[in-house]
């Protein structure tokens, strides 16, 4: 594991403790052992699960105009709770909303570093 990777998974999880206090309807409970958890699974399911059903879910992204990618990236967003114990989303926009702050914030956290 190199140094770069380090960096970019410590931004995942500056842009998730800045995600769960700017969006309200996102908790965590379970402290710092959650946060790191859910920065490591968001980590995965942006590298390996997205792609793949980016490519399967392409002919409705197409027929809405680009539209359908905000509710996928919300549902793979809302999917994190099932899989990472102390993290709940109440609702489809606090979904919507967090999938969006965190991406754009591990964007700039990305480009900064």
């Amino acid at each position: 594991m190199n140094m770069h990777m380090v960096l970019r998974y410590l931004g995942t999880v500056a842009a998730v403790i800045l995600t769960v206090n700017l969006v309200p309807g996102i908790t965590i409970s379970g402290g710092w052992t959650t946060v790191f958890l859910i920065a490591l699974v968001w980590s995965v399911i942006v590298m390996v699960i997205k792609p793949v059903l980016t490519i399967l879910t392409l002919p409705i992204t197409v027929i809405t105009l680009g539209l359908f990618s905000f509710v996928f990236n919300a549902l793979l967003f809302w999917a994190m709770t099932l899989v990472v114990p102390g993290f709940q989303v109440v609702g489809f926009v606090p979904a919507l909303l967090g999938a969006l702050v965190l991406s754009i914030l591990t964007w700039l956290i990305e480009k900064i570093f």
